[in-house]
């Protein structure tokens, strides 16, 4: 199974009670709570794809963390993945270090960076069965007033069509999905799976984000 996963920030003081707000009391507690979830659901021959930012913790720090993670690691690199520019930094336990990349899932093209990109490649390919289909999973703008403007976007591209001279018509797909950890309680979830949490979060989700008076989008 490949599960994906973005933003964790492993020993991140600041998303306690800034930012993400994630209510813990301690980046002790935060850190025991997400290795504990992992971990329940990533047996040992499973690959993991994170999608930035994993940790904030030292070299030493994040190679300890590594060694109590599940899983066949691959990492797209993130802007506070900043532990990967020490010496001390062991890289090993990942197959692969990238910042952008493209891959298959299931007969599914997946377009992965740390960094929401609008017009992916891939993104007009489209099949009835589904198969064929192009996703981009993401990670970067947490559950921010940025990904609010996402979901606008992609409101406007889904509900935009395209006329060919030949008479055919067809909307525009958008197969954004961001990997925020908080949105899956911190766990790695398979691509169907982030399809499934991403339907159901934009059900019943907030139109401002946390720690943000307003938000007006035209």
């Amino acid at each position: 199974m490949r599960y994906y996963i973005a933003d964790c920030h492993f020993f991140h003081e600041i998303q306690l009670h800034h930012m993400d707000c994630r209510g813990f009391d301690s980046v002790e507690e935060m850190n025991e709570y997400m290795i504990r979830q992992w971990n329940e659901k990533v047996r040992p021959r499973d690959e993991v794809v994170i999608l930035g930012d994993l940790s904030w913790g030292s070299a030493e720090e994040t190679n300890d963390l590594l060694q109590r993670l599940n899983g066949i690691l691959y990492l797209i690199r993130g802007n506070h993945d900043r532990f990967g520019s020490s010496p001390k930094y062991d890289s090993s336990r990942f197959v692969w270090i990238k910042p952008y990349a493209e891959i298959h899932d299931n007969n599914r093209k997946v377009v992965l960076c740390h960094y929401p990109i609008m017009c992916y490649n891939g993104q007009y390919h489209e099949h009835t069965d589904h198969h064929g289909e192009t996703y981009m999973l993401y990670g970067h703008v947490h559950d921010s007033q940025d990904q609010r403007l996402i979901e606008r976007f992609q409101e406007i591209t889904l509900a935009s069509r395209l006329t060919y001279e030949d008479g055919r018509e067809r909307s525009i797909p958008s197969r954004m999905i961001n990997c925020f950890c908080k949105y899956s309680d911190y766990k790695p979830l398979s691509l169907d799976e982030w399809i499934e949490c991403d339907r159901e979060r934009r059900k019943d989700r907030p139109f401002c984000p946390k720690g943000l008076k307003d938000l007006y989008i035209p």
